[in-house]
């Protein structure tokens, strides 16, 4: 059961995760032992046995259907009349949540939590460095956050709307001296959190693989996070969640590329340069067909890279990102 939270003041200065200057100064790798406790405004307390909850799910998954009612029941109070559920709930609704959306802070914990709390933007649940069992939730499940921004995945936009935001402190990444983007690891612990956080979340909202997402899924050309080093394949591997090529798949896609020489053949052609385009928006990104490998097109690639390629994110085509691109739309076709 999820408890109702506060409203929290919302200052003027909106920062967004993941957005990082290629010029960003060298970052001690050295975190704080916790974070300071942020204290501002007076907090309403959190009265578990307040309010009432419905616990029983009604979805049919077989059917592509998550029709349900679970969680927190919000009803109206109107003067001189009484609400009354005798025929709650109606089958007709559905799940605000139909996204989990993965960021990275570029701060540490303290900073992040301040961030998240007294700033305007904000996620629904924040998961620190610490080793620990806890997880920080910082907005209802079943109210919008801010964290993704403008943002667009298959024929959905705005997905504050209807996802929920998950923030995982890390510091993103610095630059070496040949001014190379270096980013931060995630500890095991950390990453465990977040595995059992998604878990649960995708379970109780009977979330798609094809909706649990980076925030560079959804905003190509202005985010990063969670970057490279968050072990995709893993948490498809151990957890079940998430979209992952057949290897099988993009080894026969790869032999074929390969035999035909397609790419150093047609690479500038712009009639090929379409075709690329036209199977990333087929997948889910959003991209103009325009035939020219310009910035978006570059920045879409890399950050599709960096969920399924992350050996090279170089934001250019090559075979095997290729092969993967496409073994990927036969596994997760566009309903």
């Amino acid at each position: 059961m999820r408890n109702s939270l506060y409203l929290i003041t919302l200052g003027t200065l909106i920062i967004s995760c993941g957005t990082q200057q290629k010029t960003a100064k060298k970052i001690s790798p050295t975190l704080p032992n916790a974070p300071k406790p942020i204290v501002q405004v007076k907090k309403p307390e959190i009265k578990e046995e307040d309010g009432e909850y419905y616990r029983v799910n009604i979805a049919d998954i077989t059917k592509n259907d998550n029709t349900a009612s679970y969680g927190s029941i919000v009803s109206a109070n109107p003067a001189g009349f009484k609400i009354v559920k005798t025929y709650f709930p109606a089958i007709g609704q559905n799940f605000r949540q139909r996204y989990v959306i993965l960021h990275y802070t570029v701060l540490n914990d303290e900073k992040s939590i301040a961030t998240l709390t007294q700033q305007s933007v904000s996620a629904h649940y924040l998961v620190s460095t610490l080793p620990d069992k806890e997880i920080y939730q910082l907005v209802d499940e079943n109210k919008r956050s801010y964290h993704a921004g403008v943002s667009n995945w298959r024929k959905d936009q705005n997905l504050n709307d209807t996802s929920i935001g998950i923030e995982i402190v890390n510091l993103g990444y610095t630059t070496d001296s040949l001014n190379n983007r270096v980013f931060y690891p995630y500890p095991e612990e950390q990453f465990k959190k977040v595995a059992a956080l998604v878990k649960d979340i995708v379970t109780r909202y009977n979330i798609p693989p094809t909706n649990i997402l980076a925030h560079s899924d959804i905003a190509p050309t202005r985010k990063q996070d969670p970057g490279p080093l968050f072990p995709w394949k893993r948490l498809y591997d151990e957890y079940q969640i998430g979209m992952w090529y057949d290897e099988t798949a993009k080894q026969t896609f790869l032999n074929q590329i390969l035999t035909t020489n397609d790419i150093a053949l047609q690479y500038n052609n712009p009639e090929f340069v379409s075709k690329i385009q036209q199977q990333l928006v087929q997948f889910g990104y959003t991209l103009s067909v325009n035939g020219v490998w310009d910035k978006t097109t570059k920045q879409t690639i890399e950050a599709f890279q960096f969920h399924f390629r992350p050996s090279d994110y170089s934001g250019i085509l090559d075979a095997e990102t290729w092969a993967i691109l496409q073994a990927l739309i036969q596994k997760y076709p566009q309903k």
